[in-house]
């Protein structure tokens, strides 16, 4: 058994090369936001959910981009109200939210 249930990670990464990047998309609001709502859920520790920063992911192109483990599944997302549709759904219910999904083929 793993120590969370789910883990889902939020590519932070700032190009400082001018080149796009989840930073730039406001991928900081979204992790702040992911992670208050997960622990305002009651899903945060052990056994349960854990929201982490991530670096570079290499889905920059769909950026920005979050992933969750252990199901590998890779959302992109644009305002809260998204975010509060992952947690809902799938952090707290497993249902992966497929209008969010990042297309296999994506990347940098």
């Amino acid at each position: 058994m793993s120590y969370y249930e789910r883990h889902i990670f939020f590519c932070l990464n700032q190009r400082d090369n001018g080149a796009d990047c989840c930073a730039a998309h406001h991928a900081q609001q979204g992790f702040e936001h992911c992670k208050a709502r997960v622990k305002a859920e009651g899903l945060a520790g052990p056994g349960q959910v854990r929201v982490n920063k991530a670096g570079c992911l290499d889905r920059c192109a769909a950026g920005p981009v979050a992933v969750v483990y252990p199901e590998a599944v890779w959302y992109t997302y644009v305002d809260q109200q998204d975010i509060d549709e992952i947690v809902e759904s799938h952090l707290k219910n497993g249902q992966v939210v497929d209008r969010l999904l990042v297309p296999p083929g994506v990347g940098r």
